[in-house]
């Protein structure tokens, strides 16, 4: 089972008169990343919510938003008269002094910098043990998503790296030719620069068993065969964050692709591992969604 690293939770719940929205959306990221939209009354427990969020949706970009709206009655405001009072006197003055009617007065000192404001507001705690649900409840949507866009990335995967060793298998029947005519042009390179009775066939052959040694990939076969088995095998395990390891496998599967190729020396399994790369490719692009 996957677990893609895109996601959308929502929860909303109405708590002593407060109606409270939690939306969290999650996105590519190689580490857990956090980007928070609280009103002021949740300052005091943002760090608790963003520890509760790193345990339950361990990596990605993570944008959260948190509204909370007071319902029924306007929330309670208070006046800062003295303020006000220093305010108004300084109006009076400068009214006097040019001669300005001093009409809308209270209007005017209503709108000057705080001599409003809302009542200083703090979350119970009985509250914030409600609202801590609702994130949860959210988070867990949010998984919930990312499970089912994984279930689409699960099977994607496991059809690239089959494709993968499919190709690997054509390579068989091009083995024995490919040696044939590696054989073949040394030989006649030889001819056409020394002659064939310059030739010592006893050395030809040692030399030819050395230089098709070092061109022999057949453990680059079986170790990208072992490897593809065994990617098979990490993605069907259990537990949820997969993506870093996925990642590395893949990261050897390409070494024995690339090593293949260079030893390769010949036009149609060269044309095979270009398809192998492609297949490996498209894989790395989906791992990089995947938790």
């Amino acid at each position: 089972m996957l677990y893609s690293m895109t996601g959308f939770g929502r929860a909303e719940s109405n708590i002593n008169g407060r109606q409270v929205v939690v939306e969290i959306k999650s996105l590519n990221g190689k580490q857990f990343d956090i980007v928070t939209k609280f009103p002021p009354i949740l300052r005091p427990y943002e760090l608790d919510i963003r520890n509760m969020l790193n345990a339950t949706l361990m990596r990605g970009s993570i944008d959260v938003t948190i509204s909370i709206k007071q319902e029924g009655a306007t929330k309670p405001m208070t006046v800062n008269t003295g303020l006000a009072v220093f305010y108004y006197q300084g109006m009076q003055q400068i009214a006097q002094q040019l001669g300005l009617p001093q009409e809308n007065v209270l209007a005017t000192l209503m709108r000057m910098p705080e001599v409003v404001a809302p009542e200083t507001d703090v979350l119970p705690e009985s509250e914030w043990i409600q609202l801590k649900n609702v994130v949860e409840l959210a988070a867990k949507h949010l998984m919930e998503h990312r499970k089912h866009e994984g279930a689409a990335l699960h099977k994607d995967l496991h059809s690239r790296i089959q494709n993968i060793e499919s190709l690997l298998q054509t390579v068989l029947p091009f083995e024995a030719a490919r040696t044939e005519k590696i054989r073949s042009r040394i030989s006649q390179s030889l001819q056409d620069i020394v002659g064939t009775e310059n030739i010592d066939p006893n050395r030809f052959e040692q030399e030819m068993i050395y230089y098709l040694e070092r061109i022999d990939f057949s453990e680059e076969k079986i170790r990208l065969k072992q490897h593809c088995e065994y990617f098979h095998t990490t993605v069907e395990k259990s537990g949820i964050s997969k993506g870093k390891v996925l990642g590395f496998i893949l990261q050897e599967i390409g070494r024995e692709i690339n090593t293949l190729g260079s030893k390769a020396n010949y036009a149609e399994i060269q044309q095979i591992v270009i398809n192998m790369k492609d297949e490996l490719e498209k894989a790395k692009e989906q791992v990089l969604n995947i938790l």
